[in-house]
């Protein structure tokens, strides 16, 4: 009493990398020097159930070019994929909490469908579930990003461009 503690904490903690993605905040120009959207052309498969995050997203995406089609839960993704042509969808965003089917089990399924574009889509998991397990879990199940929600819409726009411009055509 009267002389003071000390306290000494280790934890184990371990370096965390998130997805990489393209560290350049300047604008994409075309040859006219007029800013180029940076998803003009990409269609993009959005699985979600909630409404407004829908919309949000969806809303987001189509100021920068995108064509978006939305999914209800991972069931109707799954379905809505493997019912597309082959290259229909450039890449998907994929929440995890899901009725029906969940955003793992979705990701699971379109991974492991027997077409060409199954194993090469960008699947980005658009999520409010951001511990470190839950990057583990989106990663085992075949997710190529992880973005927590609210995502930052200069960070989705220059992931989501990243992956799919690296994705063998």
């Amino acid at each position: 009493k009267g002389e003071g503690s000390i306290f000494t904490i280790t934890l184990p903690l371990d370096v965390v990398e998130g997805p990489e993605v393209v560290e350049d905040t300047e604008s994409i120009e075309d040859a006219e020097g007029e800013p180029e959207e940076l998803l003009e052309g990409y269609r993009i498969l959005i699985a979600e159930d909630i409404d407004e995050n829908a919309e949000i997203v969806m809303d987001l995406l189509d100021l920068e070019g995108a064509e978006t089609e939305r999914a209800e839960n991972g069931a109707i993704a799954v379905d809505m994929f493997s019912s597309s042509e082959v290259g229909y969808y450039d890449a998907i965003l994929m929440d995890l909490r899901m009725p029906v089917m969940d955003g793992l089990e979705a990701t699971r399924r379109i991974r492991a469908l027997e077409r060409e574009d199954a194993a090469r889509i960008p699947i980005v998991a658009l999520t409010a579930n951001a511990f470190e397990s839950d990057m583990r879990q989106t990663e085992a199940a075949g997710r190529n990003a992880h973005m927590a929600k609210p995502a930052a819409a200069d960070l989705m726009y220059r992931t989501l461009r990243q992956l799919i411009q690296a994705t063998p055509a």
